[in-house]
């Protein structure tokens, strides 16, 4: 299904486009060395339902997870990447920890993501990896305006990848979003311009580039849900909610 949504639709979506931008900077702030991964799920939790808002993913049990998700925050650690379910574990200094939130407020959705480096120790090729990323997914924002195909975002976001020496995996990709978490259309990190589905004015996108650092093979988690690097490599995955409108797109998940 691809969702077009009403004036009245879209306005309900800057509200939670801003309430998820707001969570995931209120838990990168407390993400401190010595915090636990399940900490941050309770907190998201809290927050979720003090805003009267609702988790995309408590319950959320799609054909490539083990049954509900049963938490409220993704939480992917170094070599994890995608889908991190949380767990007891306390973030060190030097960690690359992603945070991927998705809820729902007055019966519409939002989803972002975001890569950062915990305490003070930030390697390098980190910050560069994460650095690539979004820069890759501002690339795909600035293709995305009204007449303008799917593919034609997936280029600009792979063109940035495949320069900064990054291989790209397709399985994941981005999505459209409205009443539901995951729409069509699924929007590829690496594709060819001109291709898929033209962009209509109130479309809602979450477009959200990753890579891992030496390999494009992920491997699944003993816990059924978190996708690693096959190398054990570090990983950074980045994302935000756009809507396009008559002139372009606006960003919906960034904290007011």
């Amino acid at each position: 299904m691809i969702e077009i949504l009403t004036p009245a639709q879209l306005d309900r979506a800057r509200d939670t486009g801003a309430l998820v931008g707001g969570i995931l900077q209120t838990l990168k702030n407390r993400a401190e060395v010595g915090v636990n991964l399940l900490d941050l799920d309770r907190w998201t939790k809290q927050l979720i339902e003090d805003a009267g808002a609702e988790s995309c993913y408590v319950d959320y049990a799609p054909s490539f997870g083990r049954g509900p998700f049963g938490h409220y925050v993704c939480t992917a650690v170094n070599d994890a990447v995608l889908h991190g379910m949380p767990h007891d574990y306390r973030l060190a200094d030097g960690d690359l920890l992603t945070l991927d939130l998705a809820v729902t407020l007055r019966g519409v959705a939002a989803d972002a993501a975001i890569s950062f480096t915990v305490g003070t120790r930030a390697a390098s090729d980190d910050l560069a990896m994460i650095d690539a990323t979004e820069r890759a997914l501002a690339a795909g924002i600035a293709a995305a305006r009204p007449g303008a195909r799917i593919g034609d975002l997936s280029h600009a976001i792979g063109t940035v990848l495949h320069d900064s020496g990054y291989a790209i995996n397709g399985e994941f990709g981005g999505h459209g979003i409205g009443s539901t978490m995951h729409q069509d259309p699924h929007v590829a990190n690496d594709g060819r311009p001109g291709r898929g589905y033209t962009l209509r004015p109130g479309l809602l996108l979450a477009l959200e580039p990753w890579v891992m650092r030496d390999t494009d093979q992920l491997v699944t988690d003993a816990d059924g849900w978190t996708l690693r690097s096959a190398t054990g490599c570090r990983t950074a995955h980045t994302e935000h909610t756009i809507a396009i409108t008559e002139t372009g797109a606006e960003v919906l998940t960034l904290p007011r």
